[in-house]
C-alpha cells in the first residue's frame, strides 16, 4: 500500500467516526457574527492552523479548498462568498466528501444565510485539479500538503500555481519540523497520514513555494504543534514539530529573489530626516518599516550603524515599504 492510499483510508476511517483533537488545532477558532459552527465540524477539525484570512477575503472571492475535511473552513470561506459554487471543494476521499456534505447540510440548519450550494464539493485530487487555468482567486488547504513525498508535493503546488488569477492567493497551513525528519518516520505511512512524519523544515517549505513560481510569500503565524519524543518515536533526542501559517502570492519573482515576510522591521536612526537606499525602500527616521527578508539582510549590512532590524515575529499581514 503506497503512502497516499494508507493516507486515503486512515481518511475514511475519521470521516466515519471523527476522532477529536486529531491534529490539536492551535489556534483561536475563528469568531464572526453569526456564524455557527455545528460540533460535528468541530469535531472532525483536522487541520494544524488556519487557512481562513479576513484581510483576503474581500469582494467576495472564488475559493478552491483542497481536502474538505469536515467542511469547517469551506464553511468559514462561504461566509466571504455568498453565492452559488463561490467555494470549490476538492476531495479524494469518498467517505469524507459524504461527511462534509452532511455537515454543511447541519450548517445551513444552523445559520440562516448559508446554502449548501455556495460550497460545491468534487471528486478529484490535489496533483490534476479539475478546474481551468487562472480561474480562482484563493487556493487553500490545511495540513495536508505535509503528508506528500518531495516529488507530490512539487506537483500539488504546480497545479496550484495553475489554477490562480495572476496574483492569486495560494493559502496554508502546515506542519514544519525543526530539523529533518529521520528516515525512519519518514517511512512510516500511518505516521505520514497523521501529519507527523511529513513535514519538511521551514527552509525546505517554503523553497518549494519559490521553486514553483510564487513571488511573495507572507508568514501570518508560526506556533508550536507537536513534539515527537525521543522514547516514543525512537530519537537522539526529542524533536518540535510545528504550525506554519502562509499566504503565497502568484506574482512574478523580482529578479534578485522572492520576497518572504516574516515580521521584520527595518528602523533608521540616523542624522537625516528619512533614508533612501535607492531600491523603492525609505526609512523615516525612527519608524518602524516592515520589510521582507531579503530586504533586511541588504538593509542590515548597507547601513549597519544607522538601520536597525528587528527580529522576525513570524506574523505579517501587510503594511511596510515592500
Amino acid at each position: 500500500m503506497t503512502y497516499l492510499e494508507t493516507a486515503a483510508q486512515f481518511y475514511s476511517e475519521v470521516a466515519q467516526t471523527p476522532e477529536v483533537g486529531l491534529c490539536c488545532v492551535q489556534s483561536t477558532p475563528l469568531q464572526l457574527p453569526g456564524l455557527k459552527i455545528p460540533l460535528v465540524m468541530q469535531e472532525m477539525n483536522y487541520g494544524c492552523g488556519t487557512t481562513v484570512h479576513t484581510n483576503e477575503l474581500a469582494n467576495q472571492p472564488t475559493v478552491l479548498y483542497i481536502g474538505v475535511g469536515g467542511g469547517l473552513e469551506a464553511l468559514q470561506f462561504a461566509y466571504f462568498s455568498r453565492r452559488p459554487g463561490a467555494v470549490i471543494a476538492i476531495e479524494p476521499v469518498a467517505a469524507m466528501r459524504e461527511a462534509a456534505k452532511r455537515n454543511l447540510e447541519i450548517a445551513s440548519q444552523e445559520n440562516p444565510w448559508f446554502d449548501p450550494s455556495f460550497v460545491e464539493i468534487i471528486a478529484g485530487d490535489a496533483f490534476d485539479l479539475p478546474v481551468d487555468n487562472s480561474s480562482v482567486d484563493i487556493v487553500a488547504q490545511n495540513c495536508l500538503f505535509n503528508i506528500f513525498e518531495p516529488a507530490d508535493l512539487t506537483r500539488a503546488l504546480t497545479a496550484a500555481y495553475r489554477v490562480l488569477k495572476p496574483g492569486g492567493r495560494l493559502q496554508m497551513s502546515d506542519p514544519i519540523s525543526t530539523r529533518p525528519i529521520p528516515q525512519h518516520l519518514q517511512q512510516d505511512e500511518r505516521l505520514r497520514a497523521m501529519c507527523l512524519s511529513g513535514a519538511l523544515t521551514y527552509e525546505e517549505y517554503t523553497q518549494q513555494l519559490i521553486n514553483a513560481g510564487f513571488g511573495q510569500v507572507e508568514i501570518r503565524a508560526r506556533r508550536p504543534y507537536r513534539l515527537l519524543d525521543k522514547h516514543t518515536y525512537n530519537l537522539s533526542e526529542n524533536l518540535l514539530l510545528e504550525s506554519l501559517d502562509s499566504v503565497s502570492f502568484k506574482v512574478q519573482i523580482p529578479d534578485d529573489g522572492a520576497c518572504i515576510f516574516t515580521g521584520k522591521t527595518a528602523i533608521y536612526a540616523g542624522s537625516q530626516s528619512f533614508f533612501d537606499d535607492g531600491a523603492g525602500h525609505i526609512l523615516q527616521r525612527g519608524i518602524p518599516a516592515a520589510v521582507c527578508d531579503k530586504t533586511a539582510a541588504k538593509l542590515g549590512v548597507l547601513k549597519p550603524q544607522e538601520i536597525m532590524i528587528t527580529d522576525s515575529t513570524w506574523f505579517y499581514d501587510g503594511g511596510g515599504c515592500c
